[in-house]
């Protein structure tokens, strides 16, 4: 089992979180809530307002989430849900846990982002349904013609 830290989507409560349940996609056990060691931008864009953790150490806020053992297949199961590595980029990163614990844990950082999303307001929690009025559209209710593009994206490294 590999421990996965979750931060929008896929945690409890929100829009993508069945495909953690989902026992056809491997396995996923809710180890603890964790808050990420480094501060990291988590931003919300595009127009179905996906949250991101862009890949810039020591900028934003510790990042709250969750964190799940999962097995083989879940990992590839969220490898691909994620589109690790041409979108996402699946990396190792400490999470400390309510205990004070801190472990290391597969997180899905956004590599490549365009120059404005570092403007975008920076939040420590995400929640589809906060007071930032940007719920997250599934894959589900979006016109399957509409595809997201990320031209002239710029990489962090």
């Amino acid at each position: 089992m590999e421990p996965v830290f979750v931060y929008g989507t896929l945690k409890q409560n929100q829009p993508n979180y069945n495909h953690l349940n989902d026992t056809t996609n491997g396995s996923a056990v809710f180890r603890s809530i964790a808050v990420t060691v480094n501060k990291y931008p988590l931003v919300i864009s595009t127009r179905f307002n996906i949250p991101f953790l862009l890949q810039i150490e020591g900028t934003g806020n510790e990042v709250r989430g969750e964190i799940y053992d999962v097995d083989t297949k879940m990992l590839k199961y969220l490898d691909d849900f994620e589109n690790h590595p041409n979108f996402y980029e699946r990396k190792k990163a400490q999470v400390k846990l309510p205990n004070a614990d801190i472990i290391d844990c597969w997180i899905y950082f956004l590599p490549n982002y365009p120059d404005s999303y570092l403007e975008l307001q920076r939040f420590d929690n995400y929640d589809s349904g906060g007071d930032h009025g940007l719920a997250y559209v599934t894959r589900y209710q979006r016109d399957p013609d509409d595809k997201l593009s990320f031209p002239n994206w710029k990489s962090s490294s």
